[in-house]
């Protein structure tokens, strides 16, 4: 039930104005969270060389694979609050929150470490050549000592996410973007710190909106109210969260691991190649953010008005969520590609950089919203409980086409151009098995809630 203008009530009233007014806010805050590695690679590639640039983006894949098990498992925190959250059951709100954010806490220190020691060797495995290897070890050992911060913001935001609160977070992100921009002007330009400079700046803003959703959770008077002293892993709570967050977290992991296969791939073809792709990879990055902000309204949209049982409501949300979900991206890709020359420029100056990442947009960008709607639809069913199924038709449908077409296809069409197709292929493909996982998933539930 909504108690403050923050909140959004997912459960009466009208939807798309609703959908909108929870996903723009969030569809910013990721592009704010994409800005502190935008920046990076910008001052980067203009101040430091394609080397130092190819450094930077050798390890965003490598990065992801690494969090995204522990970021999916802030889905199941939304999940669950927002379901207590949406039928009132307030102390089982609280006792959400603090295991959440105690979890996160241990997860970040824990991904602290495993990033720390085995930076060099998993950069090595990629096929990272000599030339960048040293820069790319150094960033990811800085960048990954800030995962403590990385996580707490993440599960934090995840909190408010579930009662409808998108404003603040990215009132957060405005302050810490603005931070990490000012910082990396000062210790790459300034200081010549290089790769060093901007993970450090990186991390200094990741600590800030660390703090500024934490003090945002501590101040509010409502159930969700985190009060350091209750810290405590309830194991019931627990097994709730990882019952949604775990297959999400592994569907993104193993996801993202195929795109460590794929930057393996384009390692082949040398810097200037990786320094394209880099730069590409961030733009993508932004049209992941407007999908992604999307599937997570659908998530705690469907979440809330599964807790109070109104499956038609369900129905209505997704279809206004899958609207969205082909319109934006679709606007959205038509322009990157069609501007992509000037875009890419941003990023770097040199020509060959540019050809080289006008190879991979001319076959991903326009077709994204098929990304949008692979995400869709087990974002929905998340919001209903089931997650395992979804994650498992996710990694045969995506992972297992990019795998067959690196080894199977691509050493016969050795172009960036043919590494790619791949993207579209794998959506279509997943598409397909996801829609009919919905279809009979949403019969099974929708059956439970009539009896209920």
């Amino acid at each position: 039930m909504k108690t403050n203008k923050y909140e959004i009530d997912m459960c009466n009233g009208s939807i798309m104005d609703k959908l909108i007014s929870f996903a723009l806010p969030l569809m910013l805050s990721g592009i704010l969270q994409l800005m502190f590695n935008a920046v990076d690679i910008i001052v980067v590639g203009h101040f430091t060389g394609k080397q130092a640039l190819a450094a930077v983006g050798s390890t965003t894949a490598l990065i992801n694979v690494f969090t995204n098990l522990f970021i999916g498992i802030s889905l199941g925190a939304n999940v669950l609050a927002a379901r207590f959250f949406a039928s009132g059951r307030e102390k089982e709100m609280s006792d959400t929150v603090h295991t959440a954010i105690l979890l996160a806490l241990i997860s970040g220190i824990l991904m602290a470490g495993i990033g720390v020691i085995s930076a060099k060797g998993a950069l090595l495995l990629m096929g990272t050549p000599d030339n960048v290897i040293a820069q790319s070890t150094l960033y990811m050992r800085i960048y990954f000592l800030g995962m403590p911060f990385f996580m707490l913001y993440n599960y934090g935001a995840a909190i408010l996410r579930a009662v409808g609160d998108t404003k603040r977070p990215l009132l957060f992100l405005v302050i810490s973007g603005c931070a990490n921009a000012l910082l990396d002007l000062i210790l790459v330009i300034g200081f010549h710190l290089g790769v060093a400079g901007v993970a450090t700046a990186t991390i200094t803003a990741q600590m800030i909106s660390c703090i500024l959703v934490l003090l945002c959770l501590y101040r509010t008077d409502s159930c969700y109210q985190l009060r350091f002293s209750k810290l405590k892993i309830k194991k019931v709570y627990l097994l709730q969260i990882f019952q949604v967050g775990i297959p999400a977290g592994i569907q993104s992991t193993v996801i993202n691991f195929s795109n460590a296969l794929l930057q393996s791939s384009v390692n082949s073809f040398g810097d200037t190649a990786m320094a394209g792709y880099t730069a590409t990879n961030n733009i993508l990055g932004f049209l992941y953010m407007s999908v992604n902000s999307i599937t997570q309204a659908c998530m705690s949209f469907t979440s809330q008005n599964y807790g109070v049982g109104k499956y038609k409501r369900m129905d209505r949300v997704l279809i206004d969520c899958l609207i969205l979900t082909v319109s934006v991206p679709l606007l959205l890709g038509c322009g990157a590609w069609l501007f992509g020359p000037q875009v890419l420029s941003i990023y770097t100056r040199e020509k060959d950089v540019i050809e080289s990442g006008m190879e991979i947009l001319a076959i991903t960008t326009v077709p994204y919203f098929l990304c949008g709607i692979m995400d869709l639809f087990p974002g929905a069913l998340r919001g209903m409980g089931h997650s395992a199924v979804p994650m498992i038709l996710s990694v045969i449908g995506t992972v297992g086409t990019r795998i067959l077409w690196i080894f199977g296809f691509f050493p016969h069409h050795k172009s960036l151009y043919f590494l790619f197709i791949s993207y579209p292929a794998s959506w279509i493909i997943t598409i397909v098995m996801q829609v009919i996982c919905f279809y009979f998933v949403r019969k099974t539930v929708r059956r439970e809630l009539m009896r209920g």
